[in-house]
């Protein structure tokens, strides 16, 4: 018997389970089956666990069934002669010595023989190669590798007798890698009693320890080696010779050695099943100086160490040199424009920095920063604090640029400011302009003057330092009386926004500069302008993770402004994070948005159902400059709602704010727009009156002040019943030319519900038409072309028709209107009027006559347009 078969008996005698999957093998052995009489020369060369003695092992049992004696070098004289009734099968080739290849060779050249030699690539010997040559003259070698994934399949499926489930197979080609030794393994320990359900099945109990017996034979210096390359070193000869102690030289046999076992992945690391067999028979302290070593020797000669380091820290060692590897690591996934992807890697790696014996207080900072940028801002906000309250920390000025940025993201903008106070211009180095900005916000103007001026020095000519110096510059124009400040303001904040899209790195600012160029284009009318950045901001994901909701949120309300509800409804649903909560400022602009959705939309049981949310935002956020549209929209609703006195007090804050910064006319007319309208909602004319005057005031300076202004006067001439239709037409178009044609379309309505003239009623009917046209006005409810499902919303194309000119309605026919537009039925809405249904049913045919429509759906339309404007 050959070196093979007297150690090798395996366990199915069946030549279909000793081949499966190995086709070479099947065609050789299928050969030999036909015609085993015939001469026959043959090398088999493949890597160990590859088939090369399940094929001897078949060849054999074919061999000895048609009455062919089988013998080996261990079994033969010396001098070994040709014969027809014996078949010579010689496995491990490459062990044999040089005399023993020499009579091999000469037997191949003397006749007709029946001679088969496996071996394996490594090691390479003259004597080996001569024979090769000598057999290569009779029959090509049969190559046998490791198997494909239908290889993997179809072998299991024979072992098994039946076919392997998906999960399955994945598992057999993660961690057997094809080694055909390896798949029976796992198979027979699967048929012995192992699970093949379940989505991620792992390896059946007994198959490590399995493999692990067959390591036990190996060489010790080949065990050395296994173990060092499984526990994280790099198969590199330098390194593992380091880690061995051994002659270069030596390891790189030891290397071919392996990977000619068939224990290697082809990159030089151990094949999984391999590792976990040749680490658990390792004991724990063994482990722990391996990769200590191996640390070592990564360190010195700059290799990559990341995986090694994870899994000592993992083993539960620690050390300056292990942190030192997390820290680098974590710094330069920071420096990545990758934005909150690498920034919670960067996280990760700091707290594992920590875990391997950092000292937390010096990392705190960076850590901090990593976690904000993640959008972990209770961590960031932690980490932040601690460094502030430490003394010794080198680093205050980035920990006071976390604190003071989260805060402000959180809607506490004068705390914000007090961090940028404490910390200093000097601490906090280049970002710096950023304290300007929370000064400015919060009503401190000189110092927020004093705090850019500082900043002006030695900074690095950066991207995100251009951008944040442009920022604070811009915010500060946009307080200026000039008349051009608003476009000079609005001009920097936009070219702030596009220096921070082409930063790529991700930066922790208290706002964006889109964000800002955004709000002074809101004040300012630029609605085009405002749509433009932000889609900008959003398609480059400037600003960050936490800046994308604030940017959605935005460009919904721009919509809202401009009447495309729809679109504005759909922009508000993307901003709801995975975590289901907003940070409390786009918790403030989300819930006013809500709320001027429903208002706009004549809809008072949503409106209230908004309202209750928006009281709990409006407590959280403290009125600053960057919130006053919001404010203005709730404090509108809260005066429809007969709730004023909630959003008193924090009007109150934000006129005194506004008085600190010498009432900028851009950030002060679209407050007293608002104002103005509360006032008008409540019935006190006479506090409308004021904010009237401060528009015509702001007027002198400022377009869209003028725009305003002309259009208070008319609306309250217009509640007053004496108006001019001429000028009130005039400043419906003024509003048109700041993006607020559905303003205006309200304010002709409003006029026309209030003219005894049917010819002027219809003129200006056709007036409010006209500018529902010019924008999305009354967009149907998914935008056409537009799914829901669709990545991004887009605006709305189609518009609903608007009514012809129709007779004025009486005031109980307007109470009925616009309850019914409400939703209410007939019996809540003579329960609340304190009529009777009947009559009701009565007010709604005269309405329908007078109109002159049919349908339910033409009804609304038409009443929405002569008192939907009563809402607002």
């Amino acid at each position: 018997m050959n070196q093979a078969t007297a150690r090798h008996h395996p366990r199915h005698d069946d030549a279909e389970v000793l081949l499966a999957g190995l086709v070479p093998a099947e065609t050789l052995y299928n050969a030999v089956r036909a015609d085993p009489s015939a001469p026959l020369a043959v090398c088999i060369i493949g890597p160990g666990g590859c088939g090369k003695s399940a094929l001897l092992a078949a060849l054999r049992q074919a061999y000895l069934a048609a009455g062919i004696s089988v013998v080996g070098t261990g079994a033969v004289p010396v001098e070994l002669k040709p014969s027809s009734d014996v078949a010579v099968l010689v496995d491990d080739a490459h062990q044999l010595d040089g005399p023993g290849l020499d009579r091999l060779r000469r037997l191949a050249v003397n006749g007709d023989v029946r001679l088969i030699v496996a071996y394996r690539p490594w090691p390479s010997k003259p004597e080996l190669d001569e024979l090769a040559d000598a057999v290569g003259g009779h029959h090509p070698p049969v190559l046998l590798d490791r198997l494909d994934r239908r290889g993997i399949q179809m072998r299991g499926a024979v072992r098994l007798g039946g076919a392997l489930p998906a999960p399955v197979v994945d598992l057999l080609c993660e961690q057997t890698d094809g080694v055909p030794m390896l798949i029976d393994c796992v198979v027979d320990s699967l048929r012995a009693g192992g699970r093949l359900d379940g989505d991620r099945p792992d390896l059946p109990p007994g198959v490590v320890d399995r493999v692990r017996h067959g390591l036990d034979r190996l060489a010790p210096q080949l065990r050395a080696l296994l173990l060092a390359v499984g526990l994280g070193a790099a198969p590199d000869s330098e390194i593992l010779a380091e880690v061995l102690v051994l002659d270069q030289v030596v390891v790189v046999d030891l290397l071919a050695m392996a990977q000619a076992a068939g224990l290697l992945l082809s990159d030089g690391r151990v094949i999984p099943l391999v590792r976990r067999a040749i680490v658990a028979v390792a004991a724990p302290g063994t482990r722990r100086v391996v990769q200590r070593l191996a640390l070592a020797a990564h360190l010195e000669r700059g290799r990559p160490v990341l995986d090694l380091a994870h899994q000592l820290v993992d083993a539960g060692v620690r050390g300056g040199d292990l942190a030192a590897v997390f820290e680098r690591a974590g710094d330069a996934a920071m420096s990545e424009p990758s934005g909150s992807g690498a920034a919670a890697q960067a996280a990760q790696l700091y707290a594992q920095a920590v875990a391997a014996g950092a000292d937390p207080a010096s990392l705190a900072p960076r850590w901090a920063e990593a976690s904000a940028l993640a959008g972990d801002l209770d961590k960031a906000l932690r980490l932040a604090d601690q460094a502030l309250s430490d003394p010794s920390c080198s680093d205050l000025g980035r920990a006071g640029n976390v604190a003071a940025a989260v805060l402000a993201q959180r809607g506490l903008l004068a705390r914000s400011a007090e961090v940028y106070r404490w910390v200093g211009p000097a601490r906090l180095e280049s970002a710096a302009p950023l304290a300007a900005l929370a000064l400015l916000g919060t009503g401190s103007l000189a110092e927020a003057r004093e705090a850019l001026a500082a900043s002006a020095g030695d900074r690095p000519p950066t991207l995100v330092s251009g951008a944040e110096s442009l920022m604070a510059a811009g915010a500060l124009e946009s307080v200026a009386g000039s008349p051009t400040a608003p476009m000079l303001a609005l001009s920097t904040l936009t070219r702030a926004a596009a220096l921070l899209e082409a930063g790529g790195r991700a930066a922790l600012l208290p706002d964006t500069p889109a964000a800002l160029a955004a709000i002074v284009a809101l004040h300012c009318g630029e609605l085009d302008v405002a749509v433009s950045v932000l889609e900008r901001a959003l398609s480059s994901g400037a600003g960050g993770l936490f800046a994308r909701a604030r940017h959605q949120l935005l460009l919904a309300w721009t919509a809202m402004i401009r009447g495309d509800l729809a679109l504005a409804r759909r922009w508000l649903a993307r901003t709801v994070p995975d975590s289901g909560a907003l940070e409390p400022r786009e918790e403030l602009f989300a819930a006013a948005v809500a709320v001027g959705l429903a208002r706009r939309e004549s809809d008072l049981p949503t409106l209230q159902t908004a309202w209750a949310a928006a009281r709990e935002a409006i407590v959280r956020h403290p009125a600053d400059l960057f919130a006053l549209l919001p404010l203005g929209e709730l404090a509108v609703a809260a005066a429809r709602l007969r709730d004023f006195d909630r959003v008193a007090p924090h009007l109150a804050q934000a006129w005194i704010l506004l008085e600190r910064l010498g009432d900028p006319p851009l950030w002060s007319a679209p407050l007293h727009w608002y104002a103005m309208h509360a006032a008008m909602l409540r019935g006190q004319p006479g506090a409308a009156e004021p904010h009237a005057a401060a528009l015509v005031q702001a007027a002198k300076n400022n377009h869209y002040a003028a725009v305003l202004a002309a259009a208070g006067r008319a609306w309250m001439q217009v509640l007053a019943g004496q108006f001019d239709p001429t000028e009130v037409e005039a400043a419906a178009r003024g509003l048109q030319t700041i993006g607020q044609a559905n303003d205006g379309s309200r304010l002709v309505g409003q006029a026309a519900i209030r003219t005894t003239d049917r010819k002027v009623m219809v003129a200006l009917l056709g007036c409010a038409r006209a500018l529902q046209a010019t924008g999305p006005g009354a967009a149907s409810p998914v935008p056409e072309g537009a799914p829901d499902d669709s990545p991004e919303p887009v605006a709305a194309t189609r518009r609903a028709a608007a009514p012809v000119g129709a007779p004025t309605l009486s005031d109980r026919e307007r109470e009925v209107a616009d309850l019914i537009l409400t939703g209410l039925t007939y019996r809540q809405i003579g329960e609340r009027l304190f009529i009777s249904a009947k009559t009701v049913e009565h007010h709604v045919a005269r309405m329908r006559q007078r109109l002159d429509v049919t349908s339910r759906d033409e009804l609304f339309a038409q009443l929405r347009m002569l008192v939907g404007a009563s809402l607002h």
